[in-house]
């Protein structure tokens, strides 16, 4: 399809002809669709539904922060992140994130506020993220999901923009975060 300025942005030019759900369980659904691409051909598309939203909060104290690590069994390796999880649908998205902090890192806060919006990967998943920043912070126990063994690393937020740049931190709710952050924050610094 050719690039066309007169594209109307505002009308969907898709057709779903079918939708069945192939796959369910409390966080995601998978849906198989028969469609009609936006050219008119008939074809098919995928689609993971996240019932949920992805809340995420990155707890900063001066120029320093808290990564998370975990082995992230879909991608088969380790990852570094900003502390974060799943917020159901109808639980307020702010005290998920602030709930996260508290599990993952066993920090409170006294003070959050809201860096961004983003959909995590816009072609499969209709997911969204919710990205916080906490301050006034406290430190107690942390209480992970007994899914997850997660490693603690305090560090600046400089050296998280280091290690985006090494590809060191992929994750992309985490990348977003921190540059936002980095930009928004510490911009004078760096």
């Amino acid at each position: 399809m050719k690039n066309r300025d007169d594209i109307d942005e505002d009308i969907n030019p898709w057709t779903r002809l079918t939708s069945k759900v192939v796959y369910e369980n409390l966080w995601i659904s998978v849906t198989h669709q028969d469609v009609i691409h936006p050219s008119g051909v008939k074809g098919i598309y995928g689609l993971v539904h996240f019932k949920g939203v992805a809340a995420a909060v990155i707890p900063i104290e001066g120029e320093y922060t808290w990564l998370v690590g975990q082995y992230r069994y879909a991608l088969n390796q380790w990852s570094w992140e900003v502390p974060m999880g799943g917020v159901l649908a109808g639980e307020d998205v702010e005290l998920g994130a602030l709930r996260e902090l508290q599990e993952e890192t066993g920090m409170t806060a006294q003070h959050i506020s809201h860096v961004m919006s983003l959909h995590t990967s816009n072609s499969i998943t209709d997911e969204r993220a919710e990205i916080y920043w906490a301050s006034g912070l406290t430190f107690g126990v942390a209480n992970p999901d007994d899914s997850e063994q997660l490693k603690i690393k305090k560090i600046t937020i400089k050296e998280c923009v280091a290690m985006i740049d090494r590809g060191e931190i992929t994750d992309a709710i985490s990348v977003a975060g921190l540059l936002s952050i980095s930009r928004k924050l510490f911009s004078d610094h760096q």
